[in-house]
């Protein structure tokens, strides 16, 4: 396997907009994927997300915003380094309308950029493919909830 890009598809119903707000906001990323974040939905926020109680932090970068096209974020830095292009990894979120629904195309992408030995670099990617797994249901599920409030 190469490793260089993991990438996931799914179809979310509820509109690309719901589906923006979603994935690009703090107060909706702690009902699907980390338990707590902060940062502003701009280009070139800093912020980070956080798991248990602050057992897991990660310090993310905010790179692109196009409501209600694409988000991409930079993270998985090392310690006390800001995500950057020579760093980090880049998740974008590309939504596409699909009828009443949204497709929903998820990138990581800069495996291969981190420098990790081959054992590393499988074990990370193989615990993001199962991270992204566990995770991309929840979205779906959140994201159609809101649409029904």
């Amino acid at each position: 396997m190469e490793y260089g890009k993991l990438e996931r598809e799914i179809r979310i119903d509820a509109a690309p907009e719901i589906v923006f707000d979603v994935v690009s906001r703090p107060e909706h990323l702690k009902s699907w994927w980390s338990d707590d974040a902060s940062f502003e939905p701009t280009p070139g926020s800093v912020g980070e997300l956080v798991w248990g109680d602050r057992a897991g932090v990660e310090a993310i970068t905010v790179v692109d915003v196009d409501p209600p096209r694409r988000f991409a974020i930079r993270w998985v830095a090392a310690d006390g380094q800001v995500p950057d292009a020579d760093n980090s990894l880049l998740i974008t979120f590309e939504l596409e309308p699909s009828g009443d629904g949204t497709i929903l195309r998820l990138t990581e992408t800069g495996w291969r950029e981190k420098g990790w030995e081959a054992a590393v670099l499988e074990e990370a990617f193989r615990d993001h493919e199962r991270g992204w797994d566990l995770f991309l249901p929840k979205l779906q599920s959140y994201a159609a909830s809101v649409v029904a409030r």
